[in-house]
């Protein structure tokens, strides 16, 4: 849920006071469509992050430093040549509307300034990120051609076209007795479309707000505005002004009770009241965020093909390990063949040729001969034949169960290898994670290599490290491959190493220091193995334990896979608030 164009205008008057003045120390595009600016300014480094993603633009500050490919895009790479040790002048919105302009002073040939400039489009699956100079495009993050836009083309030596403007008020620039007057004299139906309509920048959350502020219902008409209330809407509209002044933002995000975003605002939203609120400090803070809510329950593109590919192969194997089974509960009844040939064997005298069926004591069932057995026969085979037919079916029975048998280990193994990769895509927060677990898959064999595939592996992901309370450091690995480095390759033989009992999850190492582990640090190590695992919504999940010097990888083993000895458990009940605390601290 982005900001509207309202909204947007007390985070560029943050990023203008922030930045204004700032030289760009560094530039990273650490996904296709999200660039990394570090800022020198007063002493301090700051990073600016824009993304053009579809369902996620933005621009704020932000803490992260990112993980970066290896070999930096050509967007990427132009933007270093013309920008890097250049001086922001300032960070500017058009109007009112959801475009950023940020000129860059440069400096150029024999010393003379140039100014540059980075335009910043926040629309949905329109976003973009543009650098201009003189007026001309020189590249963007995304290029827009006339097969994907016949009305407006963002290409290299093209002019730079601000997107077509609406006829609409600025509320920042009109008193709000004349935006009311405008809209009750201009539209008509519903007031909550009316208010959008008329005014530049207002979206659907604040329309929502100013309608609710001013004592009215949310599906009210035009038509039905009283003259007092007028005089509310008019309260409600300076109200909301007030809050857009940057030194009296109040921004808030507004969650559901699954902790999905809902909105996004500088002020606070009486209108969701009954829902959870958030405050922070700036807008910055408050739209990363926010940001982090919506990665959590909308995974990259990257990761959704790789979802949709292990949720395939799961299904696969799921038919393949039923299929299995029941071949190989059909080759258990080997033994009722044997018994049947050797019956056969022990009354040839009794039995007719030509017969389909004969009646015959099992001695070994009852001694007595009482017990007697139906056995189908070949009316074309002798009945010796007919034994010698049994004795053959069991025998291949017999081998086809030991086949079976492995066939359905493996098949098992394999799923529970699956499901390992599908738990670390559910974590997969980078567009690195996911290209880390395509790789494993590569080399699994589920994906077909490619040269571009190979060209384009960059800087691995990195391992969630954090600390406990106490200052033990807590190593999570969030894939298989990652599993295998904090396992084998970050521990050491006396640390403690935890995992999920029988189901598949993360390795969590908790290292030692001079003294034992305390046990609060071994619940707080157990609570993230119990946390990054499949059975993270469950209760009293059994943790085990050991030392890792008693973890071992066979040879040939998937990654991930390990076997232990000298294991403790310990009955986990994730603690939510225990493990956001630890994870805030991931380093």
């Amino acid at each position: 849920m982005s900001l509207d164009g309202l909204s947007l205008a007390p985070l560029i008057a943050e990023l203008n006071q922030n930045l204004a003045g700032g030289r760009i120390e560094k530039i990273f595009q650490p996904e296709k469509l999200t660039l990394l600016f570090w800022i020198r300014q007063a002493g301090q480094t700051l990073r600016l992050l824009i993304a053009a993603n579809p369902d996620n633009p933005r621009i704020h500050l932000t803490k992260t430093t990112g993980e970066n490919p290896a070999t930096p895009p050509s967007f990427c790479m132009l933007l270093r040549k013309h920008l890097e040790d250049g001086r922001i002048a300032k960070v500017e919105q058009h109007e009112l509307d959801r475009m950023i302009r940020i000129p860059v002073d440069v400096r150029g040939e024999r010393g003379r300034i140039l100014t540059k400039y980075l335009l910043i489009e926040l629309m949905g699956k329109h976003s973009n990120i543009i650098f201009v100079e003189q007026d001309l495009i020189i590249d963007a993050i995304k290029r827009v051609n006339s097969h994907m836009s016949q009305f407006r083309q963002v290409l290299p030596g093209l002019p730079y076209r601000v997107p077509p403007g609406q006829n609409r008020l600025n509320l920042l620039a009109v008193e709000p007795s004349h935006f009311v007057q405008v809209l009750l004299s201009t539209q008509k139906g519903s007031l909550l479309k009316a208010v959008i309509s008329t005014g530049l920048g207002i979206g659907p959350v604040t329309a929502r707000e100013i309608i609710w502020q001013a004592g009215l219902p949310l599906d009210i008409a035009v038509e039905e505005v009283t003259g007092q209330d007028r005089t509310s809407l008019a309260s409600a509209l300076s109200n909301i002004v007030n809050h857009l002044r940057s030194d009296c933002a109040r921004p808030v995000v507004v969650t559901d009770n699954s902790q999905s975003l809902l909105a996004i605002a500088p002020f606070p939203l009486e209108h969701l009241s009954r829902q959870e609120s958030r405050n922070f400090p700036t807008m910055s803070l408050a739209i990363e965020f926010a940001s982090q809510l919506k990665g959590q329950t909308r995974p990259g593109p990257e990761t959704q093909g790789l979802q949709k590919l292990v949720a395939a192969e799961l299904a696969k194997s799921h038919r393949k390990s039923l299929i299995l089974k029941q071949e190989l509960a059909d080759a258990r009844q080997a033994d009722t063949f044997l018994s049947h040939g050797n019956i056969l064997m022990n009354f040839l005298a009794a039995v007719t040729n030509g017969a389909e069926e004969v009646l015959l004591p099992d001695l070994l069932r009852d001694p007595s001969g009482k017990t007697c057995v139906a056995i189908s026969l070949d009316p074309d085979l002798t009945p010796v034949q007919n034994a010698q037919n049994y004795y053959a079916k069991y025998n291949k029975l017999k081998r086809a169960q030991e086949t079976l048998a492995g066939q359905l280990a493996q098949c098992e193994t394999e799923l529970k290898y699956l499901e390992s990769i599908q738990i670390s895509l559910d974590w997969a927060t980078t567009a690195s994670d996911a290209l880390e677990i395509r790789q494993e898959l590569i080399a699994a064999g589920y994906i077909k290599e490619i040269t571009r595939c190979r060209k384009t592996a960059s800087t691995n992901s990195r391992p969630l490290s954090a600390l406990t309370a106490d200052g033990f450091t807590i190593l999570v690995g969030k894939n298989n491959l990652q599993n295998d480095f904090v396992t084998f390759k970050q521990s050491r033989p006396d640390d403690i190493w935890f995992h999920t009992k029988d189901v598949p999850g993360s390795h969590v190492i908790l290292r030692r220091q001079a003294e034992q582990a305390s046990p609060a640090a071994l619940n707080t190590a157990a609570n993230l193995a119990a946390y990054f695992s499949k059975a993270r919504s469950s209760t009293n999940i059994p943790v085990d334990y050991t030392e890792r010097r008693y973890v071992k990888k066979p040879a040939g083993a998937k990654p991930g896979f390990v076997i232990y000895s000298h294991q403790h458990t310990l009955y986990i009940t994730p603690d939510e608030q225990l493990i956001k605390a630890v994870l805030k601290q991931d380093r």
